[in-house]
């Protein structure tokens, strides 16, 4: 059998080198694995780390002890799928013990609520419910991050609570003050506003001195602005908590450290509560941040938020 010769010149035989050594190189080349460091220690993805202990824990165990407290704060990264599928799960596995539990939520504004008090019903399909909630003139991130969570809702007929302030007020004290707004925004306001917590107007002055709006720059306004929509979020869990379990869905930044909507809870009803912070792998983050940090992957599906302005 004659084999025949296969003649390469030297254009090619680079190019056929070329390849194979980014194929060996790739195949020797691994991105190195990331952690979540928490003070001086590092975690790995999937790990749950209790606050008070610094010390991992299973989800079995972390869950045995959120149910035995009346209000579950799930944070998230608003983009994150992962966060919101951490949420899911909570959800799920508070229900099975607790199918008369509530969720509230900080995507919805409180005019929404007989909206989602038919949602909770059946009596809506997606389609209407998102023109009823003016989901993307109002929140406006991709409702595929919120479609798992919203549709166990439904399935299961459990309440549903608009935890927020038409999402306009923050904005206008922002720019013009409390003293501006117009006399229909008034009656949004909470009862109380607790601007006296000095851990939580250090934390916003940090976010406040990053960011420079035009039109806000003034930080008491700003401040202020951040303190009625806490007390607002809070103000409606203490109106509508039962007997039952309520999770809450808010962005980190409500729950961290406890300083915005869980205190401020706690402060109008005395119920106890435990605070879940996921965080993802690359960050840092302190014990003191949570009850619970939940370390999570950097995502890598792209659903980001449309129309945000």
């Amino acid at each position: 059998m004659i084999v025949p010769r296969i003649l390469f010149n030297n254009s090619i035989r680079r190019s056929v080198l070329g390849i194979l050594s980014a194929v060996l190189l790739g195949g020797c080349m691994v991105s190195p694995k990331q952690h979540l460091k928490i003070e001086s220690a590092s975690f790995d993805e999937g790990s749950i780390v209790a606050g008070k202990s610094g010390r991992t824990v299973s989800f079995e165990s972390m869950m045995a002890d959120i149910k035995s407290v009346p209000v579950i704060y799930a944070g998230e990264k608003h983009t994150s799928p992962e966060h919101h599928e951490i949420q899911l799960r909570i959800i799920k596995e508070i229900y099975k013990d607790f199918p008369d539990m509530m969720v509230g939520m900080e995507m919805f504004a409180q005019p929404y609520q007989p909206a989602l008090d038919e949602w909770s019903d059946g009596k809506l399909d997606e389609s209407t419910f998102l023109k009823r909630v003016h989901w993307y003139a109002t929140w406006k991130y991709d409702f595929e991050l919120y479609r798992e969570i919203l549709t166990f809702i439904k399935d299961n007929k459990i309440r549903l609570i608009a935890l927020n302030v038409p999402f306009h007020i923050p904005s206008k004290i922002a720019v013009g003050g409390i003293e501006t707004l117009l006399k229909d925004d008034q009656k949004y306001l909470p009862e109380k506003i607790d601007t006296s917590i000095p851990a939580h107007r250090e934390y916003l002055k940090g976010i406040f001195e990053q960011h420079h709006v035009k039109g806000r720059q003034d930080f008491e306004n700003f401040y202020m602005a951040q303190c009625v929509w806490e007390d607002a979020m809070a103000e409606t869990i203490a109106k509508n908590l039962t007997q039952s379990k309520m999770v809450v869905l808010a962005g980190n930044g409500h729950i961290y450290r406890k300083f915005g909507i869980p205190q401020r809870a706690f402060n109008r009803t005395g119920r106890s509560f435990r605070t879940l912070h996921p965080v993802a792998v690359g960050e840092n983050a302190q014990l003191i941040d949570a009850d619970y940090l939940w370390v999570t992957p950097k995502s890598k599906r792209k659903i980001f938020h449309r129309f945000r302005q």
